[in-house]
């Protein structure tokens, strides 16, 4: 089984790295190598690949060559790209930057999410919001909010099948004698 984290975590926490200018060259290399990549496996491939970026590289990408040539060698080139996304959610954790996905029924104004932002920074402490928006027609009306793993649903669909679950449950929500009968 492969471990992408793994790795995300060998490249951030290899020492005497800026990660984040690290993580840019990565890509820039790995751009130039995916067309290649059904032919980058094995040692002999690692060796003849890194031989040819460092002569046409700077000595600023001498761990970026290594960490590429490691991938080939072990033959897990080929999942770079959960590599990458390991790499920028960790270094997002580590920059307190905050995962938000918001799904409405309508579009939302920029205004509207500028504000949601901003809430949501007051409220979590996170230094910025990555947040990505998705119009989902199902939702009839409001948002459907993810945190992280947390899930604020303040949709007319959510509050329907909730009342649905709760008349299901025999309306345990709403106790004899409350409400007037």
């Amino acid at each position: 089984m492969f471990h992408a984290d793994r790795w995300a975590t060998a490249f951030i926490n290899s020492p005497g790295r800026d990660t984040e200018a690290e993580l840019e060259r990565l890509k820039a290399l790995v751009s130039l190598l995916k067309p290649l990549s059904k032919s980058l496996f094995g040692l002999s491939a690692a060796k003849r690949l890194e031989d040819l970026l460092r002569r046409n590289t700077g000595a600023d990408f001498e761990r970026t060559i290594r960490f590429i040539s490691l991938l080939v060698s072990k033959n897990r080139f080929r999942y770079i790209d959960s590599i990458i996304a390991g790499i920028e959610k960790r270094l997002d954790e580590q920059n307190g930057v905050l995962d938000v996905i918001v799904e409405s029924a309508t579009v939302a104004d920029s205004a509207a999410e500028d504000a949601l932002k901003k809430m949501i920074r007051e409220r979590t402490g996170a230094a910025a919001i990555n947040m990505k928006t998705k119009t989902v027609p199902e939702l009839i009306a409001g948002y459907r909010l993810w945190i992280g793993g947390l899930c604020i649903d303040s949709s007319l669909r959510g509050q329907l099948e909730q009342m649905m679950a709760d008349l299901s449950d025999g309306g345990a929500a709403f106790p004899r004698g409350a409400g007037g009968y």
